[in-house]
This record gives C-alpha cells, structure tokens and sequence, in this order.
C-alpha cells in the first residue's frame, strides 16, 4: 500500500505516523517543503521516498510531486496530513489522483460551521443556531432574534484565532464595519464548558477508540485573553456524550479517520454541539491517548489504513493532563523544581512551537495519574505565578 504524508515534520509529533505506516507494512511517501536533511532522523528512517516542493501552497507544486511519486511507486492508494491546515490540499489531490476519501465537495459541507448545522440535524443532536454574516441588515436581524451576547468566528477555522465576543450594540456595529477577508458567523454565546468526543472511526465508520478531553477554560478566552489552560483526557465518558459522538459520527460518514467533536455541556447538563473537525486534536493529544491507554495510535490509524483492523485495546487506566506555561508570565516553581517534585507524574515534557503557543503555551507538561484529583493540584502547582 502507498501512503502519501503530507507534511510529516510538523507538527513535530506526527513523524511516528510515518514510522507506524512503515511498521504496519506499507510504503510510506512524503511531501513536503523541509529540506531532507533536515528531516530527523527516525523520520528519514521511516520514508520510502521523500519529494519536496518550494512552497506547498502552490498546487501545481504538490501534483508535480504526487505524479512523481505514482511514476517511482505505482498507484497511491491513500493521502493524509492529519491537519486541518492541508485538508483542501489533500481532497484536491484524492479527486485528482483517484485516492479515496475526503474529496472537495466533502469538505464544503465539513469545514463550513454553517454546513456543519445541516449534519448536527441529521444527526439528531442539538447545535446553536448560526449565521453566515453577509448583509448588515440580515446580521442585525439575527441578533434581534438571538440576543447578546455573541461570538463571531471563521466559518471555515478552527481554534480560537480570530474570534471576538459580542456583547453590546456598539460592538456589533464595529464588527460589521469591520473588513472581513474570510467569511463570518454569528452564533449565540453559550454558557457551558466545553467537552469533546475524539476518536477513531473504521472503514465502515465504526468508533474503534473513543476519548473525551475537557479544559479548565474555553480556548477562546485562552487566546483573547492570553492566559493558561491546562486540560485532561477523562477516563470515564458519560454515555449520552457518547451517544451523542457517535450519532454525528455516522451522520458527517467519517471513515478510516480520527475525529475530534466538540460539544458545550450545559448548566442543566444537557449536550449542544459546536464544531466537528475531521482529525485528531491539535497539539501532544495523541501522544496523551497514548499515555492513558499504554498502546499506540499512530500503529492504531496505520494499522486501519493496511489491514483494516485495530489490534490494540484502549482501557483508559489514567487520567492524562496536559499542562502549559507561557513566556510572558513569571512562575513560582522553575522547571528543574517541576521535574523533581513532579516526577512519579510527569511522562513528558518539551518547548511548545510558536503557532500553537498561543493556545498551548510556551512549554508543555505530560502528567498521568488515576486521580484527577492529583493532576489538578499539580496542575495548579507548575501554573502558579511567583
């Protein structure tokens, strides 16, 4: 089987999908605009044939590299990334080359917020209502009907860059007077946290490994307002969470793919889904699963991709957390203090890359126990300010 990665450097993590397609038996190919050399070591390793392009934001670059890559190989029977960054690139590619899975016209209804709502619907599960800002005056009569205050985000992005809170008249009319580059959507601010359902789904669209990451505030504020976050892998999943992820699972038809679903748990407990992004989530999160689980989902995705099958078994025996520092705070405990006082906890721990600092901090910290209980007191230990 031949298998093209997409941008296997980065994030820097992702080089052990590469080394788990080479693992389950398959051919892995790569393309990307990393000089080879440069690649580490365990990645080159991994690789069957490396071609690399000035600029990947020049298609015409990435199908020169992908018919190359069919004239030394033979037909490539599957094209991924694994970021939300590449996912036109590579629908673009699959239609081109005949690859299957997520193909253009998919991702018009997948990446939108506003096609998503349609899917949500179908599946039987509540979503805040929205609206695609294109005309002041519909704008206003939305919010007329909705109320503040608001949330204006990218219809098509993830994260929470370039997001603003709505509260008052004044600032609506900022807003729309705002010169937009991207298109807009309005969607009532909803009170809750945020929980997701992540997984794993099949080549029959089965859940094959399903997890649940939950924050100690919302990204957006996190953000907006630069401050830290710190989140954890839950090892019990609440089943109508379940039920719910699993119904817009089948619903948006994903297959042969990690998911990651996020959903707003209500003061009165009830679900209301938010957005769905059709990969893992961002950051060390795969490395967490992996750490909760003792078993490996980069072999997990590969093995689905070459035999079809998932031979390991997820028991969640801890929980995980995930704890970030940023640059521009003065912390009490230093690091050598962390890693002494933290060591039966901490698995790992390494500089965080400038594009997701602003979410994830400047450095990260891996923590595992049984007990929330135990990461949350750690977590508040390495978050505090001298």
């Amino acid at each position: 089987m031949n298998v093209v990665f997409i941008s296997p450097h980065f994030p820097v993590n992702f080089w052990q999908f590469v080394a788990a397609l080479r693992g389950a038996g398959a051919t892995p190919l790569a393309i990307a605009d990393e000089p080879f050399d440069r690649l580490r070591p365990e990645l080159q390793g991994a690789l069957a044939e490396y071609y690399r392009v000035d600029d990947m934001h020049r298609y015409d670059e990435m199908v020169r590299a992908a018919a190359f890559l069919t004239y030394r190989h033979g037909k490539i029977d599957r094209i991924d990334s694994m970021s939300e960054h590449w996912l036109a690139s590579e629908a673009r590619l699959r239609e081109d080359f005949n690859v299957p899975g997520l193909r253009p016209a998919d991702l018009a209804v997948l990446q939108r917020k506003t096609g998503m709502k349609g899917l949500f619907e179908k599946a039987g599960v509540l979503a805040a209502p929205a609206h695609r800002v294109r005309d002041p005056v519909e704008a206003r009569a939305f919010v007329k009907k909705v109320g503040y205050p608001l949330v204006a985000k990218p219809d098509i992005g993830v994260g929470a860059s370039r997001t603003w809170r709505i509260e008052t008249p004044a600032e609506l009319e900022s807003f729309l007077g705002t010169r937009l580059e991207v298109d807009y959507v309005l969607e009532p601010f909803v009170e809750g946290d945020i929980v997701t359902y992540d997984g794993l789904a099949d080549q029959d669209g089965r859940v094959v490994f399903d997890a649940s990451l939950r924050y100690s505030r919302g990204i957006m504020e996190v953000v907006n307002e630069d401050t830290d976050v710190w989140y954890h892998a839950a090892r019990d999943l609440e089943p109508d969470l379940v039920d719910a992820g699993r119904r817009v699972v089948r619903a948006f038809d994903l297959r042969e793919r990690f998911f990651h679903i996020e959903f707003f748990r209500r003061p009165d407990r009830s679900l209301l889904a938010l957005e769905v992004n059709v990969r893992p989530p961002g950051g060390l999160t795969v490395d967490m699963w992996n750490y909760q689980n003792d078993a490996n989902l980069y072999r997990a995705w590969a093995d689905l991709l070459v035999h079809g099958n998932v031979r390991q078994r997820f028991e969640r025996a801890y929980v995980v957390a995930y704890v970030g520092r940023k640059d521009r705070y003065r912390y009490a405990l230093p690091l050598p203090e962390i890693l002494s006082r933290y060591h039966s906890l901490l698995v790992h721990h390494e500089p965080v890359n400038d594009v997701f600092s602003a979410a994830l901090g400047n450095y990260g910290f891996i923590l595992r126990s049984p007990s929330l209980a135990e990461l949350a007191d750690a977590a508040a230990d390495i978050q505090a300010k001298a």
